[in-house]
């Protein structure tokens, strides 16, 4: 993989503005992960868990120079974590009429800011509901987890998702800490699965973010 590409200045400094959580090392590395799936398969890249836009910006980005799409999936209600009271609550996203959180809008601004909003589907619904209308006949080129870090989200989220990743392409997945102390273990767990079934291969380790390479079909 082409670790040293890095996104356009243009595209760095509207992930470095937009709300979210992903460090900038692993934005560049996600990057450079999504710019190698798009330029070898030419096939859409997914997201699970958009937020706000800020990684979405860099799939996005790595799929119009490759000439596809990113396909981008949220409920866009918040994870656990950000809920009221909880520890990344964020009261500029409370929705006071719908009493609940809402990033829609954030995304929305985030990609027209950026002039992406033509290189991006953004899909609105459950993870699960989604994977199962996409279907199995569907083949993405790069699938980024990044959605709820309860187990049962995470493992929804590979159930879903993984079998539609196309053989030769990246799996990405964020906030995997192998130490408890430094974080919740679902999104470990779930990463713990793809290396042990044989049919992946790691590609990088930035942070929190794991980079594997499909080699062989399956779960």
């Amino acid at each position: 993989m082409a670790t040293s590409e890095a996104p356009p200045p243009d595209i760095r400094a509207a992930f470095e503005a937009a709300k979210g959580f992903m460090p900038p090392e692993e934005g560049r590395a996600l990057y450079a992960a999504a710019a190698d799936a798009a330029r070898g398969l030419r096939l859409p890249l997914l997201e699970i868990g958009s937020y706000c836009g800020r990684s979405t910006l860099l799939l996005a980005e790595a799929a119009r120079r490759a000439g596809t799409v990113a396909v981008t999936v949220d409920h866009h209600r918040g994870s656990e974590e950000q809920q009221p009271g909880w520890e990344y609550h964020d009261k500029e996203l409370w929705d006071a009429g719908a009493g609940a959180m809402d990033t829609l809008p954030f995304l929305r601004r985030t990609l027209h800011a950026a002039g992406l909003e033509e290189h991006v589907v953004a899909v609105v619904g459950r993870s699960p509901r989604a994977a199962a209308v996409f279907g199995p006949g569907t083949r993405f080129g790069l699938v980024f987890i990044d959605g709820g870090h309860t187990d049962a989200h995470a493992n929804a989220d590979y159930d879903g998702w993984v079998p539609q990743l196309a053989v030769g392409g990246l799996l990405a997945v964020h906030d995997v800490f192998p130490d408890p102390a430094d974080g919740g273990q679902a999104p470990y767990r779930i990463w713990q699965r793809a290396v042990t079934s044989g049919a992946f291969a790691e590609v990088s380790v930035t942070g929190s973010l794991r980079v594997l390479r499909r080699t062989a079909p399956g779960q």
